[in-house]
C-alpha cells in the first residue's frame, strides 16, 4: 500500500502561499509562476494561476508541485496583465482539485479570483447563512466562503466597502491575494496572523506571503501590509492603494513562521528570519547549552539555530561547541512513498537522513531542531547518531513545547498525538532515547522576534489563542463576528 510519509514529515506544516502581480502592460502569468516556485515550501499539494486581461477570466489549477502543475503552454494561455498564484497543503477543506485554488466565481458585478493563506473559525457559520440565502458551494473550503461572500458584498458596495463588510463577518487567520476582473488586491486580517508583503517591480507591483518571492522577480520590498489593511494595486503597475480597514490594539503575528515555516531568506514584518533563527540558536545556548564536542543541525531548518548556537558557545572562556553538518538529507525521497511493514516505515528516516560517522563517533553530540511533535521522527534520529557510534546525544528544540493545536491555517496535530501536550521534558527525553532534551523558553522567543507576548500567536504553546475558538481559551478580551440568527448582536469589528 502507500500512505504519507509520516515517519519523516512529523513536524508541522505550512498551508499555502499566495501572490498577487500587476504590470503596466505585459503578461502577469510567468512572473507569477516563478513567484509561485519561490513560495513552494508553503504547499506542495497544488498550484494555480488566475489571470484576467481586461475582458476576461482565466485560470489554470491542478495538484501537485508547481513545476508538475504547469508546462509553458499552460502559462502561455493565461492572458492579462493581472494575476494571482497559489500553492496549498489544506487544513481546511478536501485534498482535491475542488479545493485546490485560487477559487474563481463569476457573479452579476464581474468576476472574482481568490488565494487564501489562513484558516477561517467561523466559515461554517458563514457557509450556512450564505447557503440559506440561494449560495451553491461546490467545495468544502473556507476560501469559497470568503469568495462567495464577497461577491454577494460587491452587488451592493462599491469595492472597498465590500471588502471591509466581508472582514467584519469572517473571523480567523487570511492572508488573501484577489483579482476583481482586472483588479489585484491584498488583503491581511486584523491579527496579521499570517504574513503578507508589497514589493515594487521595475513595471508593476507585487503582493506575495514571502519578501523571497519578490527577490526572485528581481523586484524591491517596499513594506508588509498591515494588519486589518486593503491593498490595491493599479490596473497601470504605477502604485497601490491603501485602506486601513480594521484595526487592533495588539496584533497576533505566528511565532512558528520565525521559527520554521517561513524561508530564512524572507523578511517577515522588519525581521530577517535567518538572523531570528541565529537568535534563537544562542538563546537556545544560554537556557540550556550542553558542554559536548558537536552541535548538528536536523536539516534543512536546524541550521540556522545550530549556527547562532555554536557561535554563543564560543563566546565564553572554554573552547565553546564545533558547528558539523552531521546529518546528510537526501533530497530525492518524496513525502508519499512504499511503506508495507513496520519495518519499512521506521526504514523513512535512513531513506531521508544518513549520519557522517566521523561527526559524531566517540563524541557528545547535540542534535537541534525546530519542533517536536509526535516524537516518532526524533527517535528514529537519536537511534541513528547511537548507531553512528555517538557516546551521548542530547536534543534541544529551537522552540517551546508544543502543547495544543493550530487552528490558523497550519497542520500541526490533535492533543492526543502531541507528545508535549501530557509529558515533560525528562519523560520526552526517555520516550526517544535522548540523555537530555530541552525546549527554548516563550520569552527567548518573544525577545528572539521582537515582539511581545501580546503581539504574537502562540496558542500552540500555550493552549490560549488570539481569536474566539469553541471549546478553547483566548488570550485577549475576543468575539467572533454575529452571523445568521445571531446577527443582530454586536461584532467584534
Amino acid at each position: 500500500m502507500t500512505g504519507r510519509d509520516e515517519t519523516v514529515e512529523n513536524g508541522p506544516r505550512e498551508k499555502c502561499g499566495v501572490v498577487g502581480i500587476s504590470l503596466a502592460e505585459r503578461s502577469a502569468a510567468l512572473p507569477t509562476y516563478y513567484a509561485l516556485y519561490a513560495l513552494q515550501h508553503r504547499g506542495q499539494e497544488s498550484a494555480g494561476i488566475v489571470t484576467h486581461d481586461g475582458f476576461q477570466q482565466h485560470s489554470h489549477v491542478e495538484m501537485g508541485l508547481v513545476g508538475d502543475a504547469f508546462d509553458e503552454d499552460d502559462v502561455e494561455a493565461l492572458k492579462g496583465s493581472a494575476s494571482i498564484g497559489h500553492v496549498r497543503y489544506p487544513t481546511a477543506g478536501s485534498v482535491d482539485k475542488s479545493c485546490a485554488q485560487p477559487f474563481t466565481v463569476s457573479f452579476k458585478g464581474g468576476a472574482l479570483g481568490l488565494s487564501h493563506n489562513g484558516n477561517l473559525v467561523n466559515a461554517a457559520s458563514v457557509r450556512d447563512e450564505l447557503a440559506s440565502s440561494g449560495h451553491a458551494f461546490t467545495s468544502d473550503g473556507d476560501t469559497e466562503v470568503i469568495a462567495h461572500d464577497l461577491a454577494r458584498n460587491l452587488l451592493e458596495e462599491d469595492l472597498v466597502r465590500a471588502v471591509k463588510r466581508t472582514m467584519n463577518r469572517i473571523h480567523g487567520s487570511y492572508a488573501l491575494t484577489i483579482t476583481h476582473d482586472d483588479t489585484v488586491l491584498g488583503v491581511r486580517d486584523p491579527e496579521g496572523n499570517r504574513p503578507l508583503c508589497i514589493g515594487e517591480l521595475d513595471d508593476g507591483y507585487v503582493i506575495a506571503s514571502e519578501s523571497a518571492a519578490i527577490d526572485t522577480l528581481g523586484g524591491e520590498l517596499v513594506r508588509d501590509v498591515r494588519p486589518g489593511e486593503l491593498v490595491v494595486l493599479r490596473e497601470d503597475g504605477s502604485g497601490f492603494d491603501s485602506y486601513q480597514l480594521v484595526e487592533r490594539e495588539h496584533t497576533a503575528n505566528c511565532f512558528f513562521e520565525y521559527v520554521y515555516f517561513a524561508r530564512p531568506d524572507s523578511r517577515i514584518d522588519g525581521e530577517l528570519v535567518y538572523e531570528v533563527r541565529r537568535e534563537l540558536g544562542r538563546k537556545l545556548w544560554e537556557e540550556s547549552g550542553v558542554e559536548g564536542d558537536v552541535v548538528m543541525p536536523v536539516p534543512d531548518s536546524g541550521r540556522a539555530f545550530a549556527s547562532g548556537y555554536a557561535e554563543a558557545s564560543q563566546e565564553g572562556d572554554g573552547d565553546g561547541v564545533e558547528f558539523a553538518e552531521g546529518l546528510m538529507k537526501n533530497r530525492y525521497v518524496g513525502r508519499t512513498f512504499i511503506m508495507p511493514t513496520q519495518e519499512a516505515r521506521e526504514r523513512a528516516v535512513r531513506l531521508k537522513l544518513n549520519p557522517i560517522r566521523s561527526t559524531v563517533e566517540g563524541r557528545s553530540v547535540t542534535i537541534i531542531d525546530d519542533s517536536i511533535v509526535r516524537g516518532t521522527t526524533s527517535n528514529q534520529l537519536v537511534k541513528l547518531v547511537r548507531e553512528a557510534g555517538a557516546e551521548e546525544v542530547h536534543v534541544r528544540i529551537g522552540a517551546p513545547a508544543i502543547v495544543a493545536p493550530c487552528y490558523m491555517g497550519i497542520d500541526m496535530a490533535t492533543r492526543g498525538e502531541l507528545i508535549a501536550a501530557e509529558k515533560g521534558e525528562a519523560e520526552i527525553a526517555d520516550e526517544i532515547g535522548a540523555d537530555s532534551l530541552s525546549y527554548l523558553s516563550i520569552d527567548a522567543v518573544t525577545e528572539a522576534i521582537g515582539r511581545s507576548h501580546a503581539d504574537l500567536c502562540l496558542g500552540c504553546v500555550t493552549g490560549e489563542y488570539p481569536y474566539d475558538i469553541e471549546g478553547e481559551t483566548s488570550d485577549r478580551d475576543v468575539r467572533r463576528p454575529a452571523v445568521g440568527m445571531d446577527a443582530d448582536a454586536p461584532a467584534d469589528d
